[in-house]
Order: structure tokens, then C-alpha cells, then sequence
């Protein structure tokens, strides 16, 4: 599944005020604890991050160049 912004949105704002029932749209998810929601924040961030990764959004690893040069005697 995809999430978006708003999904993380959601969470984050039920985490804020204490709560562990989140409603997105038509549906409406409680969670058994506190902790099991911050994990589900987790989740979503890295399914953010890697989708960003994979459309060219966010810089996957970088490149490294390296010139070397001598005189050649």
C-alpha cells in the first residue's frame, strides 16, 4: 500500500493528543497501545522515504569521483 502525507499526518496527530484510535477517511484504525502506534509511524516514514528514493524525489547514495594524476615519468 502507498501511504501519503495525510497518513502520516493522521498518525502523528493521534500520537500528539494521546489517542490510539486514528480515522482516515472512512476508516478507522485503534491501536492496542502506544507503542504499536509509533511503530506504525515508523512504517510509514520509511514507505515515505523509499518511495521518494524510488521516483528520484530524495538522493539515493552518493557518488564518489576520485581523479588521480601523476607525471608519468
Amino acid at each position: 500500500m502507498a501511504y501519503t502525507q495525510a497518513h502520516l499526518d493522521a498518525l502523528e496527530a493521534a500520537l500528539a493528543k494521546g489517542e490510539r484510535r486514528v480515522t482516515f477517511g472512512d476508516k478507522t484504525v485503534e491501536y492496542r497501545s502506544i507503542e504499536e502506534l509509533q511503530a506504525a509511524i515508523r512504517a510509514v516514514k520509511r514507505d515515505l522515504f523509499e518511495q521518494a528514493v524510488a521516483t528520484g524525489l530524495w538522493p539515493g547514495a552518493p557518488r564518489q569521483i576520485r581523479v588521480t594524476t601523476s607525471k608519468g615519468f
